[in-house]
This record gives C-alpha cells, sequence and structure tokens, in this order.
C-alpha cells in the first residue's frame, strides 16, 4: 500500500472546508416613489361612468367648462367643472360617456361647486377623454 501510513492505515482524506454560504448580491438602495399609495387608499376612490348631458362655457374662464353629468342619482345630474375648454368644444361632449372620480369634497371655482372631477389623460399634444368601448349604464362603478 504505498499510500499507508506507519501502522498500514491508509490515511482519511484531508477534511474539506465547509463551502462558504454564497452571499447574495448587495442589493441595490431601493426607494419607493412619494406617490405610492396602499390598495386600501386606492379603493378610498370611487370612480364611475356617467353621461354628460350638457356643457357650456363658463363666461370669463378659458379653460373651464361647466357639465352637468348623470351618474343614475335620483338627486339627478351633477354639476362638475372641468378644465378641458381648450380642447373640446361643450356641444362635441354632450351625450358621450366618461368616467369620473366621485366621491371628492366639492369645490368651488369661479363661484360656481365642482361634485366630481373628470377622468382623463394628457400628453404633449393636450387632453384625451376616456370612454368605454361600448355604453354602459350610468353610475356603472370601474374597478
Amino acid at each position: 500500500m504505498e499510500n499507508a501510513n506507519p501502522e498500514g492505515q491508509v490515511p482519511s482524506p484531508a477534511p474539506q472546508a465547509a463551502a462558504a454560504p454564497i452571499a447574495a448580491p448587495a442589493a441595490a438602495a431601493v426607494t419607493a416613489p412619494s406617490n405610492i399609495i396602499t390598495i386600501d387608499e386606492f379603493k378610498k376612490a370611487e370612480m364611475r361612468i356617467g353621461t354628460i348631458v350638457s356643457a357650456e362655457r363658463i363666461e370669463g374662464a378659458d379653460k373651464l367648462l361647466k357639465l352637468a353629468v348623470d351618474f343614475g342619482e335620483e338627486s339627478g345630474p351633477r354639476q362638475i367643472l372641468s378644465g378641458i375648454a381648450e380642447y373640446y368644444a361643450p356641444e362635441t361632449l354632450v351625450g358621450k360617456q366618461c368616467p369620473f372620480a366621485t366621491n371628492l369634497a366639492p369645490r368651488t371655482l369661479r363661484g360656481l361647486a365642482s361634485n366630481g372631477m373628470i377622468i382623463a389623460g394628457s400628453d404633449a399634444d393636450g387632453v384625451v377623454l376616456l370612454h368605454p368601448s361600448r355604453s354602459v349604464p350610468n353610475g356603472t362603478k370601474l374597478s
């Protein structure tokens, strides 16, 4: 036995060093954007589809339109003011269904109460209104 020690025993292999645990890559510092909200906060926003039954310019206001919006409520259409007059003629809005935030605290602009807010997108070309792909009952909740 060429690998035997003087007592005739074969030496056991040298103990292996324990494998070092693989370190996780250093995590990059992740900073959450300051506008992040929880799902519970988001659920507080009530958004519904409404039909614009009338729209008119507000005298002396270049950007504001006064909309009457039907949400199927017993109290009748709500008055909602919107800063979309630069992009939409009032007569083109009548009969259109759009999404609105409906549980905002009322706000007074130019002496008129606004009881909601239209949901719209905007880009370099201006404001774009959103519409359901088919007609739905007034007051339909967005989810």
